[in-house]
Parts: C-alpha cells; sequence; structure tokens
C-alpha cells in the first residue's frame, strides 16, 4: 500500500521495566539488576483504514505494546510516529486515538450516568457549542452503537456486558477518533456476543473509515476482521504479514501452534500438536530463539542463535527453519 496512507509507523520499539530489588538489598547479596523485556525491538506500520492485528499468550508483551501506542506507557527506546492526515472533521494534523479497554465492567465509571461518561471527551475536547448540541451527539453515539436515546440517563450497571462495551465504543467515537487501540475488547463477553461487538465494529470502520489496532489472543476472532496480523512470543514478533497469508501458509511453529487451537467444523478430527509449556519469563529469556523450549522442530542453532525478522515476499519470519 502506498506510504502516503501510513497512519502510524513504529520503530525499533522497546519497553523494558527494572524489578530490581532495593539498591541496598542487591548490595549485600550481590544480585545483579533484573529487567523485564516487555517489549523488544518491534517494527510495524498501520495503514489507515485497515484492521492491524497483534495475537499471542497471555505475557507476552501485546497489551504493553498498545499502551506504548496510546501514550500511557513511554517506550523505553524506539520511536512511535503518528503521520498527519485529514481527520474526520475536517482537520489537517496526527490522527485522533482512543482506546477500547478489555474490561467493561473495569473501565466504566460506576458513579456516572451513560450520558456523562460519553460526553465527558465531547466536553473536555470542546467538540460542540453547548450543552443542547452535546446531548444530541450522545443520543446519535447512543444509537449508531445499537443502543437508544433513554440509556443516557441509565447507569453502568443496569447494562449487560456487551451492551458495556457499545458503550465504551460510543464513548471512544465521542472524539471523532481517527484510529482506535482494542485491547482484547471481547475476551470478557460471551461467545454469541463477542460476535455482534466484532460485527459492529467492522460496520463502524467501514462507516467512518476507523483505523484498528487489534489486541487478541484469540486467532479466531482475530480472523473475523484483520487485514494484516503479527504473531507476538515473549516480547517480539515471531510472524507478521497480511491475514490471509499468515493463517493460509503460517511459516512459524508458534503461528502453526495457536492455529490448531482454533476448532474446525469441517475437519473435526484432524490432527492436532497440543500446545505445551509455559511462556519464558521475559526477566531471564532463553538463549538463542525464544521458543526453542517449545518447539519440537529446534536444532541446536535454534538453541543458540537468536533468528532475524527476515523479509520473504509480504511475510516476516523469525526462525531458522521456515
Amino acid at each position: 500500500m502506498a506510504e502516503a496512507n501510513t497512519i502510524l509507523e513504529v520503530t525499533a520499539a522497546s519497553c523494558r521495566f527494572d524489578v530490581s530489588a532495593p539498591a541496598l538489598s542487591r548490595l549485600f547479596s550481590a544480585e545483579p539488576r533484573r529487567i523485564l523485556r516487555a517489549v523488544e525491538n518491534v517494527s510495524f506500520s498501520v495503514q489507515r483504514g485497515t484492521t492491524f492485528s497483534i495475537v499471542g499468550e497471555s505475557g507476552c508483551g501485546k497489551s504493553t505494546l498498545a499502551r506504548m501506542v496510546v501514550g500511557l506507557q513511554r517506550p523505553t527506546q524506539g520511536l512511535l510516529d503518528f503521520k498527519d492526515i485529514r481527520r474526520a472533521d475536517g482537520s489537517f494534523g496526527p490522527p485522533r486515538v482512543q482506546m477500547i479497554f478489555q474490561d467493561p465492567y473495569a473501565s466504566l465509571n460506576p458513579r456516572w450516568r451513560v450520558g456523562d461518561i460519553i460526553a465527558e471527551p465531547i466536553r473536555e475536547l470542546k467538540l460542540r457549542k453547548d450543552e443542547s448540541e452535546t446531548a444530541t451527539r450522545v443520543g446519535d453515539l447512543l444509537e449508531i452503537v445499537g443502543l437508544s436515546r433513554a440509556d443516557a440517563s441509565r447507569f453502568p450497571h443496569e447494562f449487560s456486558g456487551g451492551q458495556r462495551q457499545r458503550i465504551s465504543i460510543a464513548r471512544a467515537l465521542a472524539t471523532e477518533a481517527d484510529f482506535l487501540v482494542c485491547d482484547e475488547p471481547t475476551s470478557a463477553l460471551d461467545v454469541s456476543v463477542q460476535a455482534q461487538i466484532l460485527n459492529l465494529m467492522v460496520r463502524l470502520q467501514k462507516e467512518f473509515g476507523l483505523t484498528y489496532l487489534f489486541i487478541s489472543h484469540n486467532l479466531s476472532v482475530v480472523r473475523h476482521m484483520s487485514d494484516h496480523l503479527a504473531i507476538m512470543y515473549l516480547g517480539r514478533f515471531v510472524e507478521s504479514g497480511p491475514a490471509e497469508d499468515v493463517f493460509g501458509r503460517p511459516r512459524h511453529p508458534y503461528t502453526r501452534l495457536l492455529l490448531d487451537t482454533i476448532p474446525d467444523v469441517e475437519k473435526p478430527n484432524r490432527e492436532r500438536r497440543p500446545m505445551s509449556g509455559e511462556v519464558p519469563s521475559p526477566i531471564a529469556p532463553p538463549p538463542g530463539c525464544a521458543f526453542h523450549p517449545r518447539c519440537v522442530q529446534a536444532v541446536e542453532r535454534c538453541r543458540t542463535e537468536a533468528p532475524a525478522l527476515r523479509r520473504e515476499g509480504e511475510l516476516e519470519i523469525a526462525c531458522h527453519l521456515a
């Protein structure tokens, strides 16, 4: 896709946390510093109007990366560059970025009515002239996400999980956002409700030209809406490329293991290799390829030499054997 369509460029971004004991304790015990490498040397770009999905197990660093993109977490090194665009309201500048959080039960203020929750960004950013216009905009947003205008007077505890997530989406849209970071927005919801929320997000993307950075641990959810897919393991991308290519011809052993966990109605008795072992500690990652302790194909080179992320066509793979 043309460079002019790039909305976000991430270059060699890393995020590390010092989890060492206090200096005095380390002095007496002769302990070295302990650094947790949550995100390590990640680079990617997101095209406007598309969905870039990041998938990985819990603890792989994907939520930390999402927080870095929205500015809730500073990168230790690297660059996150939002390009100037023509925004939805006609102005020109960096995209307006908002986040949809994982837990709809914790991300909404229980003491505020829904109308005030959605109206807060409108008031803070002065997007409407007066309270009358703000109230009208709140009602419009509630209808856009499939709720009613009357719901503005209710409290969050009066809604189901799926309805609360719709409110969270309405709040994000209230800023006239161009770029939404979705941190596992459906993981706390029932399967039937997940499908409703995903369908809503697809419809809103087509309607308003939104760009999504979609974080998930579930490949079956991601397959529904991704244009580009990156597989993350222990803070690094191990495979990245167009979603159909990654799903159709997975090259990295970890990607294949993740795909094996998806039930297949057409081939219910297909041969599958169950995933074994736990994600290693990001404080003390294994030498060489971080996935080699769990990889059935690992050879000696995998145990000593970390594979670089290399490009093959439109795919990027970090594996000596792929």
